[in-house]
């Protein structure tokens, strides 16, 4: 099984240093576009790689990048999106930490892609570690010549910058992660124009997640066709997935996309603790929706798990056993949404502290029965195309699906005014 993103990780996580990257074929991609590749080949590639955006959209990297302006002058502008605050999310620390190289060379190569001369790694300011291996990898990286001016003797030049994020959770927005590298209030823009034409100072700008572009120097490398055999579905390539909760061993791996649920679960999470039982998860972090046990061998890719009802997301699960309160577990979740909402439009500012209160009063067993047909509007009218981005509409999500799945969860603690896993000491 190739591993092209882990394979050369540390088993103590320590970052790979710029000697040892090159030692594992690290910038050979980089010195393979230079010698001659277009940047309209470069894009070409990727297109038929069918590399899908791995922060959470799964939109078609190389089909994003064509829509940028390439005869327009400069400057343009490449991003890395490395905020990573989606609960349950934390694949792209793995990579930033212990392979900060390969995300500057995938960096490189998309920037040349789209002709850009600026790009910036967007970082949570909580991830100090990555910061200190991402700033020295950039240091080697300009020492060595792969950044800077006339790279590698092309002609091509390209800047690159680390900056630091306050701690958003709306920098998931790439259009709010915009105006926060502006020094703006992180509030999303209207959309159009997209970013791809006016962007960062209103100049043509592509955001791509850290795992989506550290994929670009192996496609480059091995070839369209080569990505396309990683995966066991017509999603291509290989997925970090990750686990967490009452299971055994939870961690990350990476995996061919199309692994199924129960896979992740029994065999690499080493199944449920002892004593507890799966009821759900959330298959792609905090805002997707529920899958229960009917769903356990759906394949783990963007088509099969929109087809059961959720979204991929970013790959990481969420389990939800039999000994934990579905309702303290999604209050606890819209709760984090509340908090961090930007507050930009009244149906997110407004609705999601009211769920959030609607929900606490249920786990503190002052329910009511208009509550649970309170909550199944707000999921119908924070849903998609009722608010300005999609926090609100991706914080329905768990709310929705633990309606459908755990409502009798729900109608207990209205109906007997109170939460029986505190009870029972399992809270």
């Amino acid at each position: 099984m190739e591993k092209p993103l882990t394979h050369h990780i540390r088993d103590d996580k320590r970052p790979l240093d710029l000697k040892e990257y090159e030692k594992v074929g690290g910038y050979e991609a980089l010195r393979k576009v230079m010698k001659g590749m277009s940047p309209k080949a470069v894009q070409d590639l990727v297109k038929e790689s069918n590399l899908r955006g791995r922060g959470g959209a799964g939109f078609a990297t190389g089909l994003k990048w064509s829509f940028v302006p390439m005869d327009v002058p400069g400057p343009k502008y490449l991003i890395a999106n490395a905020d990573e605050m989606e609960p349950g999310t934390f694949k792209d620390r793995i990579l930033l930490e212990s392979t900060p190289h390969q995300l500057i060379e995938g960096m490189i190569l998309s920037a040349y892609a789209i002709q850009a001369d600026h790009s910036f790694v967007f970082l949570r300011w909580a991830y100090k570690t990555a910061a200190q291996a991402i700033t020295q990898a950039l240091r080697e990286a300009y020492e060595a010549g792969y950044l800077g001016k006339n790279i590698l003797g092309s002609g091509y030049n390209l800047e690159m910058h680390l900056h630091t994020g306050v701690g958003r959770y709306m920098c998931g927005e790439e259009t709010a992660l915009l105006n926060s590298l502006e020094g703006k209030r992180a509030t999303p823009r209207a959309k159009p124009p997209f970013p791809q034409i006016s962007g960062l100072f209103g100049k043509p700008t592509i955001v791509n997640n850290v795992e989506t572009l550290c994929n670009i120097p192996h496609i480059v490398n091995k070839g369209s066709d080569w990505f396309r055999t990683l995966s066991r579905t017509t999603d291509t390539g290989t997925k970090i997935y990750g686990v967490s909760g009452k299971v055994k061993k939870p961690g990350a791996w990476e995996l061919p996309l199309g692994v199924t649920m129960r896979e992740l679960i029994e065999e690499y999470a080493g199944g449920m603790q002892d004593g507890v039982k799966f009821r759900g998860a959330l298959p792609g972090g905090a805002s997707t929706d529920f899958l229960v046990e009917e769903h356990l061998d759906v394949k783990m890719d963007y088509t099969h798990v929109a087809q059961a009802g959720s979204r991929l997301g970013t790959g990481t699960l969420i389990i939800l056993d039999d000994k934990t309160c579905p309702v303290g577990f999604v209050q606890n979740m819209e709760h984090f949404f509340a908090q961090e909402s930007c507050g930009f439009c009244t149906p997110c500012r407004e609705g999601l502290p009211w769920v959030d209160k609607i929900l606490a009063s249920l786990d503190l067993g002052e329910g009511r029965e208009e509550d649970l047909k309170l909550l199944d509007f707000h999921t119908k009218y924070l849903g998609p195309g009722n608010t300005f981005c999609a926090l609100a509409p991706g914080a329905m999500e768990p709310l929705q699906s633990a309606l459908k799945y755990f409502r009798k969860d729900f109608e207990q603690h209205v109906h007997d005014h109170r939460c029986p896993w505190k009870e029972n000491g399992h809270r």
